[in-house]
Parts: C-alpha cells; structure tokens; sequence
C-alpha cells in the first residue's frame, strides 16, 4: 500500500515511531537511506513476491523498535545494497559518512566467502561473525535483526532450506543474541527456529501448552492477585506480569531431564518489577513468606550478574495450587538490559536513558567477550578448532568465583583452578605453579564452584605443559597453553635436534661443522628440507634418525672410528620444555640412572635404565641415545607414589598434609582399592629430584596412618 507522500506504508510506520525518539535530523537521514536503498534495489523482489526494500526497511524496523541509534537503522536500510546492487562502499561513504557505510562493509563481509565444504563455510563464516562484531557491535545488531525477519518469512523457503537456516539459528543466532543479553530475540529466534527444525514437535507441544494454559488460566490469576496484594501489604511499587513459557524452552528441559510432557510442571513464570534494588530484595522476602520456596532454587544474578550483564533475582515457590511457580525480580532498568542487553548502549548514547541509568554493563561484558575471542583466533590458524572454541563459550553453564581482592570471575562449569589463572592473564596462566581454593591448597586439575575464592602462585620457571591440555576446559587456556607449548617446540627441538645430529657425528669421529657447505645443501635439497633447522626439528621428533643422517652427511667418517664408542651422551637439565618427554611408564627424576629412545611419534623420550621397557628398546640400538642428568636441573618432576593406609576418616587430607610439608606439590590422586581396614591410594606428585622424593617417602612413612609406602614404576 503507498501512501500520499510517495513512501510505503511501512516506511510511514518506521518513521512515526522513529519520530519518538530520534532527533528530526537524524530521522532525515534514514529517510534519505531508504531513498537510496529503494532505487538500488528496484525491480528486485523476495521469495514472498514483495518487493526487495521492504526486507531491509523490517529490519530497521526491528532495531528501531530496540531504540537503536539512527546510524544503526540507515544501516540497516543499505545493508545489502553492496552486496546485491551496484552501489559500492564510496557510493554510501560519499552520501552518509564513512561510519554509516563500515557498518554497511561490515555485514556484507559476512556473507562474501565461499568454501569448499559446508562445514569449512559455516566455520569460517562464524569467524568473520566474530571479527565483525570485536570492531563495532552493531554488526551483529543488524545481522540479528536480518536473521529475525527472515525468520519471521521463511515459509515461503523450500524445506531444506528452512531446515538449515533453522538449525543455524538455534547453533549460532540465538546463542549469540542470549550472549549479548538480547534475550527477547532469543526468545523469538530459538521458537521459531525450533518450529521450522522439528516442526511436529513444536506443534505437540504448543497444542498442550495452550491446552494446559487454558485449564489453569484461573490458577494463574489467583497467583497474580495473591502477588500484587502481597506487593501492596509490604509497600512495594511495582507491575506483575505473568506469561507461560515458551515451547522451546520446555522442549529443552524435556530433554535435558529426560521427561515427558506431563512431567513438566512449571509452565508459568511471573516477573516483578520493582523500583529500586532495595525493594527487589524486600519483595523477594515477602513472596516466600507467601509461598514456601524450593530448596536450592534461589539465585541472585544482581549480587552477581551473568557474563551478559543480566540482572534480576530467580526463586521457585510451591503454590498451594500444586504447581510450582517460578518468579524473577529486577528493577525497570534491569528489565530493559534484560530485553536487549549490549543494544541497550546504543540507545543511551541517544540521550534517552533515564537519569540514574546504569551502565552499560551488558555492552562492556560482551565486549570482554568478543575480546577473549579475538584473542582465541589469533592463535587458531584453523577455522573449525576456532568455532569448536567459540561455541563452547557460547553454550556456557557459568560459575562465579573471586579473586583474593573480591573480583568476580565468570567460568563456564567444570572450569578448573588453571582456567581461573588463564582467566586472570595468560601470563599468570603460562607461569601457574600452585593454586589455593578457599585458602586450600589444591591441584591444578581441580574443578571450581560457584561462589571459591582462587588465589594463584605463580613460578617464571614454570611453564605450560602437555598434560594441561587434558583438564583446561575453556577456550583461551586451551588456545594459551597450545600457542606457547608450539613457540615453545620448534626452538626447543632445533637444538635437542642439534644435539643428536652432533652426538651421531661425534661417534663417527666427525662433527657438524667439518660439512663442508655444499653436502649441506645439496643433502637438503635431496631430502626436501627448505632448512637446516627442519631437518634438526624432524631428528628431535623422531621422525629422520640422527646416526643414518650422520652417515649420509659424512660416510667416509666410519672408517677412522670404532663404532662400538658412542660418543658423549647428551645431558637432561629438565629446560628442554617439549623437545623431550619423561615416560609416563617409569617417570624418572634426576638422579635416577637414565638412557633414552627416539620415538617416531613422540620424539626423545627419557626412561628409567630400571624400566622394564627397556629391554624391548634395546632391541633399536640406532634408536637408543645415552642420556645423563646435568649438575643442576631446573623445575619439578613427576612421580607416581603408592600409599597403603589405614582407612580412617580424614586419612587422604592427612596424607595429604605430609606430601605438602615435604615441599611437594600433589598433581592426581585416586583410590583404586579399599576395604574396611586399608584404603590404597595412588598420588602423583611432583619433586626436584632422587633425594627430594626420598624425603617425601620418609616423612610419609613416619606417619602413623600409613602401612606402607612404595615409588610406582
């Protein structure tokens, strides 16, 4: 329908309600937005047979409806003209401004790549998703809002169409607008994306929901007016709304508690919404006088918000109607950041906020967040790690822990004590030698709850380790620990690869630097070497073996020396970082008598010459390298300890406390036995050397719980 003055009704519609609360100006220039915007798509039409413009003028729309600032919604309004017309990026720089066309650039970039699989699309486009919106948050504003109309019109997509864009939405859209705090999109994105994905299954449940809703519609009012007499008779002002919940929400509480339908019972929800925080607490003591609440129920995001700067107070109550009722409390302001979170700063900056607003903070976590991500990628060369990493931070069950000085941190659950010093700083991290839980000290491994106090100790002579990677459960220590431990590899290889290559030629009674420059080269460029120090890092990995290389290198060396002599061993220091590993199966420590074998898949590993693997290693003396301790060697070593003890209460915090007062840190520990009168307990702990394990064994031994005591391996 076109109205008088030439503009669609929609356009009309866009513009009242932007005449609400923008400057008249600033409505001005999105008016001359769609101007351009419809001459640049005119002609083109949607699959819903409307013309093209109508689509972009919905999104704006949607932003506007948000109060999104009017650089945002002329945006919007030109958000595909680069992408599907001829008018370029200096077309929209020349006519609005270059803020308006970056963020014009900066969707359309999403959307530009093209791959060889699917799933390498999906990757890498969630990638630059994630670029897209570190460098100006509105981005993803306007991709929401473009994905929630085309939401709102994909029945007229065939269904596997609507299938994929479904389900990409529940993964990714959704996840990200909940991220943000924009939880009434999320609302809207996850219903309809469910109902387009399972589309029986959201039919089923939407019949009995209404059904149900129908049957209790009576019930739910009684609940009202018993909360707003409640409200009255404590004095506190407010508005009570009641709603049932939403089809996919009880959709995923069937399936992550494995019930039916039926045995779903708090469909209904109420929100109060107070005036002050004061009163949010006082009308949180007031309902529970009404109705008893549920045990372990209670939450309080105001004392401590969510990661997307969600405030309010949650409690479930038993109702005398038989049905549980779930109630959140939060004050007007806590509402509006709760609806649309990090967009909330833009319609600050309006000037429409009212006086005592707080601050942005949904848009300065989400920024944190984007941040953190950033940061992720830049150390992923590899699109699909990188989205595994993004998704398991957008599908967070969060805890909250403090720092010594009081600083929440927020975690996903299962975060360990390592993940909190990652979280800190990825210096703090890299260096992490103890932590203390609750002034307790504790292994690194150690899984962290809701409300601990961390502190860390950090060691610049500690540095990460392999083994981290399998307890570090979020994405930027897993990402720190894989970028330093890589640094790390390729120096640290060179020169035990160095080593070998000069251990192999010394034995022939030759040395790397009597090659002469041109067999160098030309043994390179035979074996397809761009460097010396590739050939050096694949002697280090076990992959090229240093005597074979030794005697292509020099073959006329052989003949002047015995080869029964093996030249100097190679000396451990334990600051050789990755280029070597100690053998899991025998774990030795300096002053352990040592040899070492040349692995093909792990490289030099050190064992015990008492190992009982030995034997088979002997059988590949070119694989064989003498090793010896240095003089002095740095760090800490692990050992494995087996402990008979009586089975006492409190016997494992005893024991415990000897390892600790012997200087020693305990890594692991596990019981695989017990019975009424003895517990077996495994610990892996950590020592400097021979005689600092020796210490650990006598001060265990001298305690009157234990029987006895035995180094494993």
């Amino acid at each position: 329908m076109q109205a008088e003055t030439g503009y669609p009704e929609a356009v009309l519609k866009l513009r009242d309600l932007l005449n609400t609360y923008l400057d008249p100006e600033n409505v001005a220039i999105i008016l001359r937005a769609y101007d351009l915007g419809e001459s640049a798509h005119r002609g083109q039409v949607r699959k819903t047979g409307e013309p093209y413009i109508l689509h972009p003028v919905a999104v704006a729309q949607i932003l506007a409806n948000m109060r999104m600032d009017h650089v945002s919604i002329a945006a919007a309004i030109l958000h595909d003209t680069i992408e599907d017309t001829e008018l370029s990026w200096e077309d929209i720089e020349t006519e609005f401004g270059p803020e308006i066309a970056d963020l014009v650039e900066g969707v359309t970039k999403l959307d530009k790549m093209k791959f060889r699989t699917r799933v390498q699309a999906d990757a890498e486009s969630f990638r630059k998703l994630m670029l897209a919106m570190s460098r100006d948050l509105r981005v993803i504003f306007i991709k929401l809002a473009d994905r929630l109309h085309n939401m709102r019109t994909l029945g007229s997509m065939a269904q596997d169409s609507r299938r994929r864009i479904a389900r990409e939405t529940l993964d990714i859209y959704a996840p990200i607008a909940d991220r943000l705090g924009m939880n009434s999109m999320k609302h809207e994105l996850e219903d309809m994306g469910f109902a387009n994905l399972y589309p029986w299954r959201y039919r089923t449940i939407t019949e009995h929901l209404d059904t149900m809703t129908g049957h209790r519609q009576e019930i739910v009012q009684n609940i009202l007016e018993a909360l707003r007499r409640k409200m009255d008779d404590v004095g506190v002002p407010c508005r009570i709304t009641g709603r049932k919940k939403s089809p996919y929400s009880i959709y995923k509480k069937m399936l992550s508690k494995d019930l039916s339908f039926s045995e779903v019972t708090d469909f209904f929800a109420f929100r109060i919404i107070a005036q002050t925080e004061a009163q949010c607490y006082l009308a949180l003591g007031a309902i529970h006088s009404l109705y008893q609440p549920k045990p372990g129920r209670f939450k309080d995001y105001i004392a401590l918000p969510k990661a997307n700067g969600y405030q309010s107070l949650h409690t479930i109550l038993n109702s005398p109607y038989g049905l549980p009722v779930e109630i959140q409390i939060r004050t007007e302001d806590m509402d509006v950041m709760a609806s649309k979170g990090a967009a909330a700063h833009w319609q600050y900056k309006t000037g429409t906020n009212p006086v005592g607003s707080p601050p942005a903070t949904a848009e300065v976590r989400a920024r944190e967040w984007l941040m953190r991500l950033v940061d992720v990628q830049r150390h992923t060369g590899d699109s699909l790690e990188f989205l595994d990493h993004a998704k398991s931070d957008l599908f967070p069950d969060e805890i909250f822990v403090f720092t010594p000085k009081g600083k929440i941190i927020d975690l996903r659950m299962n975060a360990t004590a390592l993940d909190f010093a990652y979280a800190i700083h990825t210096g703090v991290g890299n260096h992490t030698a103890r932590a203390l839980v609750d002034n307790v000290e504790v292994p690194l491994s150690t899984r962290l709850s809701n409300g601990q106090t961390v502190k860390i100790i950090t060691d610049p002579q500690v540095q990460p380790k392999p083994e981290w990677l399998e307890f570090a459960a979020t994405a930027r220590a897993r990402t720190s620990i894989r970028h330093y431990l890589k640094s790390l590899r390729q120096e640290d290889t060179v020169a035990l690869g160095m080593k070998l290559l000069e251990n192999a030629l010394n034995a022939r009674g030759s040395s790397i630097e009597s090659i002469p420059e041109d067999r160098w080269v030309r043994f390179l460029q035979e074996n397809h070497f761009t460097r010396q120090e590739d050939l050096l890092h694949e002697l280090a990995l076990g992959s090229t073996l240093a005597n074979i290389v030794a005697g292509k290198l020099d073959p006329e060396a052989n003949l002047f020396r015995d080869q029964s002599d093996g030249g100097e061993a190679i000396t451990i220091a334990g600051s050789e970082g990755n280029a070597l590993s100690f053998g899991a199966c025998c774990l030795p420590v300096p002053g352990d008598k040592i040899m070492a074998y040349v692995s093909s898949d792990k490289g030099l590993v050190v064992h015990r010459v008492s190992c009982s693997n030995v034997r088979e290693f002997r059988k590949h003396p070119d694989r064989c390298v003498d090793v010896i301790w240095a003089p002095i060697t740095k760090g800490m070593f692990p050992v494995a300890v087996r402990i008979v003890a009586r089975n006492t209460p409190g016997v494992l915090a005893n024991v415990s406390g000897s390892i600790g007062r012997a200087g020693s840190n305990i890594e692991t520990v596990a019981q695989p036995e017990a019975n009424p009168e003895t517990a077996t307990l495994l610990f892996n702990i950590s020592v400097k050397d021979r005689d600092h394990m020796a210490r650990v064994l006598r001060r265990l031994r001298r305690n009157s719980n234990v029987i006895r005591v035995s180094r494993v391996g």
